[in-house]
Formats: structure tokens, sequence, C-alpha cells
């Protein structure tokens, strides 16, 4: 059975949380620095800092990379040409082919 993306997302976050908690709330005894406290309470907001810059990194990245779809595009033309070919069969007449 495959576990979906946003389910692994969910596990790691709710550990994460977890082991933070345990630790800000006093459930876990450490011997860290003052300085080191300071930065472990701050943690989530720098990893929800990485978090955006990586996630704006990768849509970056995917605009830049993005490709075009020269075969599908012409397949739609085709398309749109037969449709209105059809429609122009059955009496349909187009604001373009109209003369004034």
């Amino acid at each position: 059975m495959a576990v979906s993306k946003l389910f692994q997302w969910l596990i790691c976050l709710t550990s994460f949380l977890a082991v933070w908690l345990s630790y800000v709330l006093g459930l876990v005894q450490t011997k860290f620095s003052e300085e080191m406290n300071e930065i472990i309470i701050a943690l989530p907001i720098y990893l929800l800092i990485l978090f955006a810059c990586v996630l704006l990194g990768m849509i970056g990245h995917r605009v830049a990379t993005f490709n075009d779809c020269e075969l599908a595009s012409k397949e739609l033309k085709e398309h749109i040409d037969a449709a209105r070919q059809d429609l122009a069969k059955k009496g349909y007449k187009f604001a373009s082919d109209w003369k004034s």
C-alpha cells in the first residue's frame, strides 16, 4: 500500500512537533546552553522560512523550465479546424466570415 505524499509530510510534521513540544514543555531534560535553548524554541519559525524559500525555488525552477507543448498545440488547432468545418457544414456562420 502506497502512502501519499501529504500523509508522509503530516507524519514528519507530527513527529517534529512531538519532539519539539516535549523539549519546550520541559518533558525532556537537557544540558543545552541558554543560546541553544533560544535557537530550539525559535526552530519552527526557522523551518517555516526555510520551507517557504525551498517552495519558491521549486516554483521558480518549474516556471523557468516549463515545456512548450508544440505537438499538443498543433493537435488542438487541427481539432478546432475540424470542428469549424463541421459547424460550417451544418450552416453555422462564424463572425470572422461575415461581410459588412
